[in-house]
């Protein structure tokens, strides 16, 4: 008699865990459960649409450095599945992947089509049954397997993997069971900033900015994006994924400094002495010193009461130190948040002291594991994510296998 896995959630870690097990244990009866009417969504959406699947980043001590949550606990599984297993995996099964200057990797298709099509060929291959627009009510354990309840149907089955990704229901569910979960605060989110430096810039990009929040210890480095409500880009994001326990203490109204140029005010302010005398007869409005884009030097000014046309030789001691401040030490106050697109992350979920991280197997109860955003354990943009889910899909699948073949024998 056939072994049964259910898997709740038909997201990245419910699939990487699915087809992993049906490709390798052709006598075992896998079922996907989905409450949404399509699977695989954050996968469709990921990257514009294109998947980010993974970071360039092949080292697992530098790869858990990505994560604000689970660096300690990732580095063992990412010894046994990282970056390179990940793209080795795809690239057998027909994905050619590319890596792009900036480290995240695509499919050469630029489309999250090719990945979410070698997911459903895989499994329509090996018969894994896939429900969607089915919701679980409950699930509780029964003779060393589980008994599952759904919306449409109760199941009885050996093995019960969580994939919920953040599901506040299936959260509550485990709770109940005494399993602790730390409570969810958003991680990958946009500072809603309204500021006349900012305003009908949207789009601009600079590179290489630093930014604290004033009164902690949290600061950022990369590229800034203005946008229409106010900022983002890496930087950003970077700051509101390990920064998430704190800012959302703030409840989301906080200030930061920015310094757009890279190096200390002081250092700023000679420089800017120096441009004064070797640029002396032009515009300052017109000339581009410190690589700021072109709308964002002329706010920057026009901040600190600078005409654009007047020439470098007649700044005031005054406006100098001004702009030196403005370049280096721009404060901006924050005054809410905005998610970052569709691809909404969180920290917080399933407690990872209950985790055996070797397996992905609930320390609490037998024959349960748990992979992606369900538990607490969340990286920073740029496909991080996505590789935790697979090294925690793929343990899974490996663990399972190699109990179903100690069975055999």
């Amino acid at each position: 008699m056939s072994k049964k896995v259910l898997i709740i959630g038909g997201g990245a870690a419910g699939f990487f865990t699915a087809v992993n097990l049906a490709e390798q244990n052709d006598n075992l009866e896998i079922t996907i459960l989905e409450k949404n009417k399509d699977v695989l969504n954050k996968v469709k959406i990921s990257g514009g649409g294109r998947c980010n699947v993974s970071h360039a980043e092949f080292i697992p001590n530098e790869l858990t450095g990505y994560y604000p949550r689970g660096e300690k606990e990732l580095l063992g599984p990412f010894h046994t599945f990282l970056t390179g297993d990940t793209m080795a995996w795809f690239e057998e099964r027909g994905v050619e992947l590319k890596i792009e200057d900036d480290g995240r990797i695509f499919p050469v298709s630029n489309s999250s089509q090719t990945i979410i099509d070698c997911f459903l060929n895989i499994a329509s291959k090996h018969n894994v049954r896939i429900h969607t627009s089915e919701m679980v009510k409950s699930f509780t354990e029964f003779n060393g397997g589980w008994i599952v309840n759904s919306n449409k149907e109760t199941y009885n089955v050996d093995y019960l993997v969580l994939t919920t990704g953040s599901s506040p229901k299936m959260w509550n569910t485990a709770s109940d069971m005494g399993i602790k979960i730390v409570d969810p605060v958003p991680s990958l989110f946009t500072f809603n900033i309204k500021d006349e430096r900012l305003d009908g810039i949207p789009g601009v990009v600079k590179e290489n900015v630093e930014i604290q929040v004033e009164d902690t210890k949290l600061v950022s480095y990369g590229p800034l994006l203005v946008t229409h409500w106010g900022l983002s880009g890496p930087a950003i994001l970077k700051l509101s994924a390990f920064g998430a326990l704190e800012l959302a203490k703030f409840n989301y109204n906080f200030s930061i400094r920015i310094n757009f140029v890279g190096f200390a005010q002081e250092s700023c302010t000679e420089k800017l002495i120096e441009y004064k005398n070797k640029y002396a007869k032009k515009n300052i409005g017109n000339t581009n010193v410190f690589e700021v884009p072109k709308r964002l030097w002329t706010k920057l000014l026009q901040f600190s009461n600078i005409n654009l046309d007047i020439k470098w030789s007649d700044l005031n001691k005054n406006q100098v130190l001004t702009l030196s401040k403005s370049l280096t030490a721009s404060r901006f106050n924050v005054k809410g948040k905005s998610t970052f697109k569709d691809e909404f992350v969180t920290a917080g979920g399933v407690d990872l002291r209950e985790v055996n991280f070797k397996t992905f197997e609930s320390k609490k109860y037998p024959n349960l594991f748990l992979a992606g955003e369900v538990l607490n354990i969340d990286g920073v943009t740029g496909g991080f994510n996505f590789q935790s889910a697979w090294t925690g899909g793929y343990l899974i699948a490996k663990h399972l296998t190699s109990e179903l073949h100690k069975t055999k024998h």
